[in-house]
């Protein structure tokens, strides 16, 4: 057998075996009751298939290694090299870091008894997943953050879908009274993963074909066609599925029919994946081009330089990144499902709070895909204005349309032991961890301490190479900007909001801080991530110090106008408690004949008679007299 043979054998192994982890971890920690017997078998599922992973991904690297050094096992060389590819070489450490994380999990998942086990085991199967995006056609892509990203769902959203077919299957004898529920709720999850698996290999099929001809025309193309083509039958089945069939599914239905009913599901899935991994082998028709002469931005950031900023370039340049592109829509489209599904049983939500909510993912769009994150990408002005939206503008209309309690709201419960979305969201907004960051002092500390630490640490300048962690970076600015305006004019659950003078003082504390560290780096000669923004080459703007500076500026001027807007908030919001307040104490004396008035004139004509010198007729009295 020719090692080539070997690669694209192991490939498809420890792709099938990847996925099947990933969709037994997913049934025992969203899909199944916990402890049952369906639950025990799905863990099992797991154990076997991550010994099967670690097994094909080592020697998905060996038969690799042997194939690009021309050399067998054998040969005096071959130890030391190796070692040098995995940890030296890009391509080597991805590979490895995959056959790491799959022994790891290997030997841990047999510890898994609870549904938060199974998700925290669900951290090394993506960790291994985005490590294999970075390697094969994504690495070599002009675009290589679309290719890499796009590349990171196609690969999730596949190991989504066909794990949990594949795991339910393997448990499907296990199954009591949970049965039907068990496919149904697979079902959703699997069309979510459909999405993904659509979105992202458009844009890889985008990447790599010159055209539409050589989908006919090339090796590559064919194979791309033809696995668009049994994915379309696999998604037309499964919309199918879920219209005729999983509505008269019955528990005896899945135990005893269930190969004729998700069988060539599966079938198609599985064949998708054997393509998938004979692809991986192939050249793309579109190569990516050599840059002739790279400018250092280029060499920096994987893309050219921008054109000077202007007006004009901030408000019409785009740049998609796939994830953040993928969550935001996929934010709007559950939002206003929920909302839909509030609406069509008879229950009130307030329009505008769905206004605010597309109001706050428009800006997010915005700042995630346009001229925020392509010029935060080249200069420190542009980094801090991305950063300032993302953390004092998106939180405040995220915030005024209150989320979860629509979450809360609209979500199903369930009462069979397993846990849904409900129950999720329950448990992380319950649990300590959580409670303590969303606490008003301790979310006051973070939204302003956060930006010192992160700024003046060697983590801004690994956000600024490393994509994952830039990704990281957007998403801990907007919750650290949620939790900070949640407590202090929020409507969504919380800890116990401090009095409104309290409120007010957080706020100026804050502005102030803003202010104390816009003028440091104004003022500042030292420049930050000076092998970054130092080393860019621009052709246009100022020196890197003094866009430092001005971005400095831009940090105190931008960080006043939320506060100032929050403050304004909280002072309405205390106006109207007051009056909702008088309001009530004007209905309470109505209903008791102003009881708490006629005891307050009898506490004070109490206090007059215990004075000797003051005749009991000379009483204070306070209000009308009868």
């Amino acid at each position: 057998m020719s090692a080539e043979l070997v690669v694209t054998l192991a490939a498809i192994a420890r792709d099938l075996a990847v996925a099947v982890v990933a969709g037994a971890l997913l049934l025992v920690a969203a899909v199944l009751p916990s402890g049952g017997r369906a639950s025990r078998r799905a863990i099992t599922v797991a154990q076997i298939s991550a010994v099967v992973w670690a097994l094909a991904a080592a020697i998905f690297v060996l038969a690799t290694f042997i194939v690009i050094v021309n050399f067998p096992i054998g040969d005096p060389r071959f130890g030391p090299e190796l070692w040098q590819f995995m940890s030296e070489i890009d391509l080597g450490r991805s590979y490895f870091s995959g056959v790491g994380a799959a022994v790891g999990l290997s030997l841990v998942v047999g510890l898994i008894r609870t549904p938060a086990h199974a998700a925290w085991a669900l951290v090394p199967v993506a960790w291994a997943l985005a490590w294999q995006a970075q390697s094969g056609h994504a690495a070599s892509a002009n675009h290589h953050h679309l290719a890499s990203t796009a590349m990171f769902l196609h690969l999730a959203g596949s190991a989504v879908w066909l794990g949990l077919l594949a795991a339910l299957a393997l448990v499907h004898r296990s199954l009591e009274a949970e049965a039907a529920d068990a496919v149904r709720r697979v079902s959703r999850m699997a069309i979510w993963a459909a999405w993904l698996i659509v979105a992202s290999g458009a844009i890889n099929a985008w990447l790599r074909l010159g055209s539409l001809a050589d989908l006919f025309t090339t090796t590559y193309g064919r194979l791309l066609l033809a696995k668009l083509l049994l994915m379309s039958t696999a998604i037309a089945l499964a919309a199918w599925h879920r219209r005729v069939t999983l509505p008269r599914l019955t528990d005896a239905d899945v135990r005893d029919r269930f190969w004729r009913i998700l069988a060539v599901d599966i079938g198609l899935l599985v064949a998708v994946v054997g393509i998938a991994g004979a692809l991986s082998r192939q050249v793309p028709p579109l190569l990516a081009a050599g840059v002739a002469n790279p400018t250092p931005a280029f060499l920096l950031t994987k893309y050219a330089l921008p054109p000077a900023p202007s007006l004009e370039s901030w408000l019409t340049l785009w740049r998609l990144e796939t994830i953040s592109a993928f969550v935001i829509v996929a934010a709007g489209v559950v939002y206003s499902r929920w909302y839909l599904r509030l609406r069509a049983r008879g229950d009130h939500w307030p329009a505008s709070r769905l206004a605010w909510w597309w109001t706050a993912l428009a800006l997010a769009l915005w700042v995630t895909q346009g001229g925020p994150a392509i010029y935060g990408m080249v200069t420190f002005s542009g980094h801090m204005v991305e950063h300032m939206l993302l953390i004092m503008a998106v939180p405040l209309p995220l915030v005024f349309a209150a989320p979860v309690t629509l979450a809360l709201r609209a979500l199903p419960s369930r009462s069979d032991g397993s846990r849904g979305a409900r129950e999720w969201l329950r448990a992380v907004i319950d649990s300590r961890l959580l409670r303590f960051f969303a606490r008003p002092v301790v979310a006051a500390a973070n939204f302003a301490l956060s930006m010192v630490l992160f700024y003046y640490s060697p983590v801004f300048e690994f956000a600024l190479r490393n994509h994952a962690a830039h990704l990281w970076m957007l998403f801990h600015f907007v919750v650290v900007g949620y939790f900070f305006a949640n407590a202090l004019v929020g409507i969504d659950p919380g800890p116990k909001r401090p009095s409104y003078p309290m409120r007010i003082v957080l706020l100026f504390a804050t502005m102030a801080f803003h202010a104390f560290f816009g003028v440091a780096l104004t003022t500042s000669q030292s420049l930050l991530a000076p092998t970054w923004f130092g080393l860019m080459g621009r052709t246009w703007g100022p020196d890197a110090i003094t866009d430092q500076q001005f971005g400095g500026a831009l940090a105190w001027g931008i960080g006043e106008v939320p506060v100032v807007l929050l403050a304004i908030v909280v002072l309405v919001q205390w106006s109207r408690d007051d009056s909702r307040e008088a309001k009530r104490k004007d209905r309470q004396a109505t209903r008791d004949g102003d009881a708490e008035l006629l005891a307050y004139n009898e506490m004070l004509g109490r206090f007059a008679d215990s004075d000797g010198d003051t005749p009991k007729r000379d009483a204070p009295r306070i209000g009308p007299q009868k």
